[in-house]
């Protein structure tokens, strides 16, 4: 794998209320990931880009909704999410700066 790869992995950290109750209880992240991305390629992406260790991967494919639109039907975008379980004592920080 390469490191260009690897830098497209991950499309965004989810940050809502339910993501940060896990955070919290069980030392899991979550992030949005390509759609053909493969567990190990977003084990090796976290540890990357933000040098911690991970424990497991676990993936999730969600369906997009249909909806309506208008006088049409459109359709939502289906969605590949990642919840990454950190080792114990590790942590990701979103509000601090990347170097």
């Amino acid at each position: 794998m390469s490191q260009e790869r690897l830098m497209q992995v991950l499309l965004a950290p989810i940050v809502s209320e339910k993501s940060t109750f896990v955070a919290e209880k069980y030392e899991h992240v979550a992030f949005r990931v390509m759609q053909c991305a493969t567990k190990h390629e977003i084990k090796s992406a976290v540890e990357l880009l933000f040098k911690v260790e991970v424990e497991a991967v676990r993936v999730l494919n969600r369906k997009g909704k249909t909806k309506r639109t208008g006088r049409g039907m459109g359709r939502r975008s289906n969605v590949r999410l990642a919840y990454v379980a950190l080792k114990t004592g590790q942590e990701i920080r979103f509000d601090e700066e990347v170097k």
